[in-house]
């Protein structure tokens, strides 16, 4: 089922600052609004660029051949193959973005701005995004088969805000350690991925 192969791939979406920025977020005062915002920002721009990738990719795929990979399938593997380029250059960048200190002061409507941009337009994220959308319409799946996967991918980005919502002050003490573990070591669970979706497009 492509529901179940494209689901993964989520953890590629929040894989780096995405997921840091979500930690930052769940540790400020204003938790619950900072939180909710990146959401909802995150929610607009990955399903306006997963609906826009479909709906072009589902007008070329009527004039693709059944039998073997087509024209999308290369397209599909050559953006999965730039993610995989872009995670590994990234995984052990010295510090972090100097935007990243403001984070726990942040207003919504920057929350919300950086949720938006980051998960829509982040390199690795865009592809992903684009990646989904092709390989959904190429398989002749319909739209919405999309939404587990933006929905898998808001909830990953809202984990640590639901953590402090359910242990309190305890979360908002293990939060930090878990963020610098996963800024360090997030990398490896995308390549895994992305290499296994190449994986399943090859022996489709």
């Amino acid at each position: 089922m492509d529901i179940a192969k494209i689901l993964p791939l989520a953890f590629v979406m929040v894989a780096g600052p995405q997921i840091i920025s979500s930690f930052f977020f769940a540790t400020s005062e204003s938790w619950k609004k900072a939180s909710a915002a990146y959401v909802l920002g995150a929610a607009i721009s990955i399903t306006a660029v997963v609906s826009v990738a479909y709906l072009l990719a589902n007008g070329a795929s009527s004039d693709s051949s059944d039998s073997g990979l087509n024209t999308l399938d290369y397209v599909v593997l050559a953006l999965l193959a730039f993610a995989a380029i872009h995670t590994y250059g990234s995984r052990n960048q010295s510090e972090p973005p100097k935007w990243m200190g403001k984070l726990q002061t942040a207003s919504s409507k920057m929350t919300f701005v950086l949720g938006f941009l980051l998960l829509g337009f982040f390199p690795s994220d865009l592809v992903t995004s684009i990646s989904i959308g092709s390989f959904l319409a190429n398989n002749g799946d319909s739209w919405w088969h999309a939404l587990p996967f933006v929905a898998f991918t808001l909830f990953l980005l809202g984990l640590p805000a639901l953590l402090v919502a359910a242990l309190g002050d305890r979360a908002k003490k293990f939060l930090p350690k878990a963020r610098d573990w996963m800024d360090a070591n997030s990398w490896i669970v995308s390549e895994f991925v992305i290499v296994l979706f190449i994986v399943i497009i090859l022996s489709g």
